[in-house]
């Protein structure tokens, strides 16, 4: 993805479709049923040298419950995977199936081996016929709207099988990279990342623990209205865990948030989700009615880097400990816990 300044749309899309909790519920827990194996024979494997041997469950064929409820049919391992999504790009490649990708989005920046891969979809539409001309055998597309629902049907009709993610929290996140796992055969290796990442969140959590929480506003964009986090998001949650008192809408269903309400919360830190895009701190300092909010008086407007904080995905954590130092400054975090 390129600095340029961008439409809001695309600076929030990949965050509205995750980080809305109250919107549409709790994700649904991901679910795996192996499809019916044939009946086993009814004289049991014998090893000379250990007895009696269970033989192991194949990993498939499968059957996936998504996010949405949806149970999917996975016939054989997946060779042929399109990503619809950048985090679920970030979370194939983290589990070792990133040479099994064929096709992401043209806004997929990271790892860099996913950039140079074609293209099949774009903020506003799904190229279905690409992904059938690919021979695709596994779509995994972004819910609550990410990516078209009609898309997605119209690829399920075809026979490509599609798994939808949308995690509205941070514990959804850990479930939709298990899910991910286990839609593409590499389930242990999605654990040992979930079991990571849980470490990284924990010492993260241990280290802010007992600190001040300052009052932290995390622009979104301010080019028009000001958006910011809503109640019970995503961003909320993050700043939360990152040892900040987040300042949100005061809505479930609305990022924008008006002056009037930022200038009464009186934020004692502005994170710039913005940065990316051109904004910096002497243009916020510079804004009308602004110089009367703490952050600004006292010079703590600070750049953050968007992507880690916001993309549900492997490097959430990366993106807490980012927004940890921001928040405090002198927080002295372990170093990362490493993948097994």
């Amino acid at each position: 993805m390129d600095a340029s300044p961008r439409p809001l749309r695309v600076i929030l899309s990949s965050i509205l479709a995750f980080v809305v909790a109250a919107c549409s519920g709790a994700a649904t827990d991901p679910t795996v049923s192996p499809s019916p194996s044939p009946a086993p024979s009814a004289t049991p494997a014998v090893s000379p040298a250990t007895g009696p041997t269970a033989s192991p469950a194949p990993a498939f064929p499968v059957t996936i419950v998504d996010d949405e409820g949806t149970s999917v049919d996975i016939p054989g391992e997946p060779r042929r995977i399109v990503s619809l999504t950048p985090a679920t790009t970030e979370i194939l490649f983290a589990i070792g199936a990133g040479d099994r990708v064929v096709a992401t989005t043209d806004f997929d920046d990271y790892p860099p081996e996913a950039v140079e891969l074609p293209d099949v979809a774009s903020f506003t539409s799904v190229d279905v016929e690409q992904i059938v001309g690919l021979e695709a055998d596994l779509v995994i597309a972004g819910g609550n709207n990410f990516n078209d629902p009609e898309a997605i049907a119209r690829l399920r009709s075809l026979g490509v099988p599609v798994v939808v993610t949308y995690a509205a929290d941070v514990e959804g996140v850990l479930r939709d990279i298990e899910l991910v796992g286990s839609s593409v055969g590499r389930r242990d290796q999605a654990r040992d990342l979930v079991a990571s990442m849980r470490a990284g969140f924990d010492q993260v959590a241990r280290a802010t623990r007992d600190r001040e929480r300052p009052r932290v506003f995390y622009e979104l964009d301010a080019t028009s209205e000001i958006y910011t986090a809503a109640d019970d998001s995503f961003i909320e949650e993050m700043i939360d865990l990152a040892g900040g008192d987040p300042i949100t809408t005061g809505s479930t269903t609305s990022f924008s948030i008006s002056l009037e309400r930022l200038i009464d919360a009186d934020p004692e830190l502005i994170l710039l989700g913005d940065a990316a895009y051109g904004v910096t701190p002497d243009q916020v300092a510079q804004r009308s009615g602004w110089a009367v909010m703490t952050a600004v008086h006292d010079g703590r407007i600070e750049p953050v880097d968007d992507v880690v904080i916001t993309r549900p995905g492997p490097r959430l954590v990366e993106g807490l400990r980012q927004l940890a130092g921001a928040i405090h400054p002198d927080v002295d975090l372990p170093s990362p816990v490493p993948v097994p």
